[in-house]
């Protein structure tokens, strides 16, 4: 059965209906803030035969946005030992190409909106932190305080709990918001909120079995929620 957004919201009123405050919101950067996915797709086969691993045909897409990322490795037939390889060749070349990727419609909004607010904002992705700074812009790059980026495919946990430290902001006040499915598990993983963002790259549908503790269909629908359950007192800015 298809999973459409009102079916996942419904999904995801645990949440909403808690009384803990948000004191940070932290945002994976490839999917939520950046729309990268097309650029991705365009470099997959190039990827594919560097590394040698299966291509991509075009009528694939659709299926595998509805997976989640482990579920896409093993189709790809991508041994794990190359991951790390491959996600440093795409740093280096997304940095190249950093003028070919833009910002989802209303995300510098958001960001602005939610600073306003006091809640804190950090990012913390795979990709490096001279991309997202460079796709983000100095504007938006100012309302962030805090970044932990590099992570491994699978290694936002420990960058989550970096976070956590770095701001003292206790787990429960934290809201992550991210596109994909390891994003909900790696906040899950660290016991802060996991929020889903259906703008991204991955169909919704590949969210139904997580059950995100939210999901959001716009980033004004994001700035909404975070005005409404927003602390008295954000996280502090670092010195």
């Amino acid at each position: 059965m298809a999973i459409h957004v009102a079916s996942i919201m419904a999904m995801a009123v645990s949440v909403a209906d808690r009384p803990t405050p948000i004191r940070l919101v932290i945002f994976d950067f490839d999917g939520t803030l950046s729309d990268s996915g097309g650029w991705f797709l365009s470099i997959v086969d190039h990827l594919a035969d560097r590394y040698r691993f299966n291509r991509v045909h075009p009528a694939e897409v659709e299926g595998l946005r509805r997976q989640s990322t482990r579920e896409v490795i093993r189709r790809l037939a991508i041994p794990r030992w190359k991951l790390p390889f491959i996600a440093r060749y795409v740093r280096r070349l997304f940095g190249q190409n950093t003028h070919q990727v833009h910002l989802f419609d209303g995300v510098s909004e958001m960001l602005a909106a939610i600073a306003a607010t006091g809640v804190g904002i950090a990012v913390v992705s795979s990709n490096s932190e001279d991309n997202a700074r460079a796709v983000l812009g100095p504007d938006n790059v100012a309302r962030i305080g805090w970044w932990a980026c590099g992570a491994s495919l699978f290694g936002k946990a420990p960058k989550f709990r970096r976070i956590l430290a770095q701001t003292g902001v206790p787990a429960a006040n934290i809201l992550s918001l991210g596109d994909e499915t390891r994003d909900v598990d790696a906040a899950r993983e660290v016991g802060i909120r996991a929020g889903a963002v259906l703008w991204g790259y991955a169909n919704p549908e590949a969210f139904a079995h997580l059950r995100p503790d939210i999901a959001f269909d716009s980033p004004a629908a994001v700035v909404a929620h975070v005005i409404e359950h927003a602390a008295t007192h954000g996280a502090s800015s670092p010195p």
